[in-house]
Protein backbone atom coordinates (compact mmCIF):
# COMPACT_ATOMS: atom_id res chain seq x y z
CA UNK A 1 0.00 0.00 0.00
CA UNK A 2 1.70 3.41 -0.80
CA UNK A 3 0.90 6.68 1.24
CA UNK A 4 0.32 9.66 -0.48
CA UNK A 5 2.61 12.44 1.71
CA UNK A 6 1.03 15.03 2.97
CA UNK A 7 1.56 18.35 2.27
CA UNK A 8 2.64 20.47 5.60
CA UNK A 9 1.20 23.82 4.76
CA UNK A 10 -2.16 21.44 4.22
CA UNK A 11 -1.45 19.83 7.43
CA UNK A 12 -0.58 22.69 9.55
CA UNK A 13 -3.82 24.30 8.67
CA UNK A 14 -5.59 21.61 9.27
CA UNK A 15 -4.34 21.21 12.63
CA UNK A 16 -5.20 24.75 13.20
CA UNK A 17 -8.61 24.38 12.68
CA UNK A 18 -8.76 20.98 14.62
CA UNK A 19 -7.43 23.19 17.38
CA UNK A 20 -10.01 25.90 16.58
CA UNK A 21 -12.92 23.17 16.45
CA UNK A 22 -12.06 20.59 18.71
CA UNK A 23 -9.31 21.80 20.87
CA UNK A 24 -6.99 18.74 19.76
CA UNK A 25 -4.26 18.31 16.58
CA UNK A 26 -4.23 15.27 14.64
CA UNK A 27 -1.84 13.97 16.75
CA UNK A 28 -4.02 13.92 19.97
CA UNK A 29 -6.85 12.33 17.62
CA UNK A 30 -4.34 9.88 16.71
CA UNK A 31 -4.52 9.96 13.25
CA UNK A 32 -1.52 8.15 10.63
CA UNK A 33 -1.09 9.03 7.01
CA UNK A 34 -3.02 6.97 5.74
CA UNK A 35 -5.71 8.57 8.16
CA UNK A 36 -4.66 11.83 6.75
CA UNK A 37 -4.49 10.97 3.80
CA UNK A 38 -8.28 10.20 3.71
CA UNK A 39 -9.00 13.83 4.20
CA UNK A 40 -6.02 15.44 2.39
CA UNK A 41 -8.21 15.80 -0.60
CA UNK A 42 -10.23 18.35 0.91
CA UNK A 43 -9.95 22.14 2.71
CA UNK A 44 -8.22 22.08 5.87
CA UNK A 45 -11.50 23.55 7.79
CA UNK A 46 -13.96 20.85 6.02
CA UNK A 47 -11.15 18.10 6.28
CA UNK A 48 -11.06 18.95 10.38
CA UNK A 49 -15.22 19.35 10.25
CA UNK A 50 -15.79 15.91 8.27
CA UNK A 51 -13.20 13.98 10.53
CA UNK A 52 -14.79 16.15 13.57
CA UNK A 53 -18.00 14.41 12.19
CA UNK A 54 -16.90 11.01 11.15
CA UNK A 55 -15.41 10.40 14.98
CA UNK A 56 -18.36 11.95 16.98
CA UNK A 57 -16.22 14.72 18.11
CA UNK A 58 -17.97 17.70 20.50
CA UNK A 59 -17.23 21.27 19.61
CA UNK A 60 -15.16 23.00 21.75
CA UNK A 61 -17.74 25.21 22.05
CA UNK A 62 -20.75 22.77 22.47
CA UNK A 63 -20.64 23.31 26.38
CA UNK A 64 -18.92 26.47 26.95
CA UNK A 65 -19.57 29.21 24.84
CA UNK A 66 -16.87 31.55 23.61
CA UNK A 67 -16.48 34.59 24.74
CA UNK A 68 -18.19 37.70 23.00
CA UNK A 69 -20.92 35.45 21.26
CA UNK A 70 -24.48 35.66 22.22
CA UNK A 71 -25.54 32.64 23.22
Amino acid sequence: MTVTPIDPAWLAAFDAELLYLFAIDHQDAGMDAFLLGCYADLPPREAALAFGSDYDLERDDALWPRPCVPV
